[in-house]
């Protein structure tokens, strides 16, 4: 059986097996790890680490009893459900008016939507707070007209309308799609019954874009639950709380932290996320209802705006000018002067200082080192297992693939503030562990924890348009399950690992919430270090390192996109 390479010396050793059970083992304990010490300390009245800690429910009754954490709760559903609503919105609005209307300059504005989900939630903070915080230079400068203070953003109001406009463009992406591909026969046929443009697109577009509407809402209500620097930059100078908040102040702001409510209060946020995604699951399930697309050809129409062209024109230039060109560029024009203000020339106040402080600084360099190594090995190592993971679960006879695929998108419902959290809590937990402490290789096992789901998206679609011949022809030949998918599978989804390596660079690049809660001096990365000099008020320098982060991303983006024409969207 030397060509099937699944016996070695006689003896009954089954690499295909042991292969197939390794990947599904190592997948199960990286998912769960996170959990278990959270799930564990939330029932104990003593860091888990005290070995005379008792188990007990008093963290639970003491977190539901405090009238600050029923407040966190009010105020989180507040938050969600106005960024949510606004992000939604904007979002739907723009995808409806790219893929399906005679907007001028669809293309541009397609790109340029795409920006915000390269670059990080604390990067887009720090650039709202510069250009529109009460001392914003876009701020000042509309003050200066009508003479009071236009907006509010240290609110809960507020911080929820900058979270909803910085996450439009999910929306906007996965609604772009459903947009472009409707049935144009269907919106024919309504027109010939003498339905209007705006009764078509509400009466049959709408409708059937449903299911991506239903997908990118939970989507961004989920994510509205883990942004941590929105409403840390924002709420934080008001003494405003949401969950994320809660858990960051219980940790950092804290003589003494109370680890039991943390983790009680981190096990209430992971539930309420797990039925989230669990709801979505349940309306995705008769998607099959709002197929529209199938083997005859159609090419959807766009609806002419007529009169309301150009104010669609004006709206979406205003929406992208202000929520997203105004934001970046900010922080660029911030990180090249002293001070940033329409009453004083910028030209008088033009600097490097900010760059050279970044030169001078180590912990500056280092933290931009350290995101670019952490990135580059989380992408390398997150793509190689997921492409195995994603062969076991697609590909193989394993007799526990489905529940495989399951566990591997298990962490679509861990947030990251919970999966810092649960690593920081398992490193202490389990001895083994603790050489990874302090160094930069638990962040890499956390975002490759994090991005297996985005890396499974990345690769199974590709794997799934490969046909299963070539399987069954590699065996009758005598190769064994792992040569095919060695010799053969892997060659032939080679664009698809190029994509997966990609974008798991770019998450793990603009990532700074899983590593607030396990860098250490020497394992800065960039988002930890920029949230450090803020709250010291070095605003500044902080806006040279986040331009340096964005112009890295941007650049990693073009050459991707170039030489390995990746797709980075998920």
């Amino acid at each position: 059986m030397a060509g099937s390479g699944s016996t070695v010396s006689g003896s009954a050793f089954d690499r295909n097996a042991t292969i197939q059970w390794l990947v599904a083992g190592v997948t199960l304990v990286m998912v769960t790890l996170p959990l278990i010490p959270i799930f564990y300390q939330a029932f104990l009245d003593k860091p888990l680490y005290y070995p005379d800690a008792v188990l007990t429910v008093e963290n639970f009754t003491t977190l539901f009893a405090e009238a600050e954490f029923r407040t966190v709760i009010l105020n989180t559903i507040y938050f969600a459900t106005m960024m949510t609503l606004v992000a939604q919105s904007i979002g739907i609005g723009c995808a409806i008016l790219i893929g399906r209307t005679d907007l001028p300059g669809r293309s541009v504005f397609g790109e340029i939507l795409l920006w915000p989900l390269f670059i990080s939630h604390l990067v887009l903070a720090f650039g709202w707070f510069l250009m529109f915080g009460p001392a914003g230079y876009i701020t000042l400068a509309v003050q200066g007209v009508i003479g009071t203070q236009p907006w509010n953003l240290y609110s809960l109001t507020g911080m929820a309308v900058v979270a909803g406009l910085a996450q439009a463009p999910l929306a906007y992406l996965y609604c772009i799609a459903s947009a472009s591909s409707v049935d144009a026969s269907l919106e024919d046929a309504a027109r010939s019954a003498g339905a209007g443009t705006w009764t078509v697109l509400w009466r049959i577009t709408l409708p059937l874009m449903r299911p991506a509407i239903i997908y990118a809402t939970i989507m961004n209500f989920v994510v509205s639950l883990e942004i941590l620097s929105i409403p840390l930059v924002f709420g934080g100078p008001a003494q405003i709380e949401v969950f994320t908040t809660y858990l960051y102040n219980r940790v950092f702001r804290t003589s003494t932290p109370a680890y039991g409510l943390v983790a009680a209060a981190s096990f209430f946020m992971l539930a309420l996320v797990m039925v989230l995604i669990a709801l979505q699951g349940r309306l995705m399930k008769d998607r099959g209802r709002f197929v529209t697309v199938g083997g005859k050809a159609t090419r959807p129409r766009a609806f002419p705006l007529g009169k309301w062209r150009w104010v669609a024109f004006v709206l979406m230039t205003l929406y992208v000018g202000f929520a997203i060109i105004a934001v970046i560029g900010g922080l660029a024009l911030r990180s090249v002067v002293s001070l940033l203000s329409p009453l004083l020339p910028i030209w008088d106040l033009f600097t490097w200082e900010n760059y050279q402080i970044i030169v001078e600084y180590p912990v500056y360099l280092r933290s931009i080192f350290n995101t670019i190594q952490i990135s580059i090995a989380a992408g390398l190592i997150g793509t190689a297992f997921v492409a195995l993971v994603v062969l076991v679960s697609t590909r193989s006879p394993f007799r526990f693939s489905r529940q495989l695929e399951y566990i591997a998108m298990a962490p679509r419902a861990v947030p990251g503030i919970i999966a810092g959290i649960g690593i920081l809590y398992a490193a202490a937990m389990f001895g083994p562990l603790g050489w990874l402490r302090n160094t930069i290789w638990i962040l890499v096992a956390a975002y490759v924890m994090r991005y297996i789901p985005a890396g499974f998206g990345a690769i199974a679609p590709a794997l799934g348009q490969i046909s299963q011949d070539l399987d069954r022809g590699a065996r009758t030949v005598g190769a064994d399950w792992w040569r095919t998918s060695r010799s053969i599978m892997l060659p032939l989804i080679k664009p698809a690992l190029f994509s997966c390596f990609s974008l798991i660079f770019i998450l793990c690049f603009k990532e700074y919430v899983t590593a607030v809660f396990l860098f250490a001096p020497g394992s800065e990365v960039i988002g930890t270090t920029m949230l450090q000099f803020w709250q010291n008020g070095d605003n500044g320098p902080v806006s040279a390192l986040a331009t340096v982060q964005v112009g890295l991303t941007f650049l990693f983006v073009y050459l991707a996109r170039r030489l390995f024409g990746a797709r980075i969207y998920g």
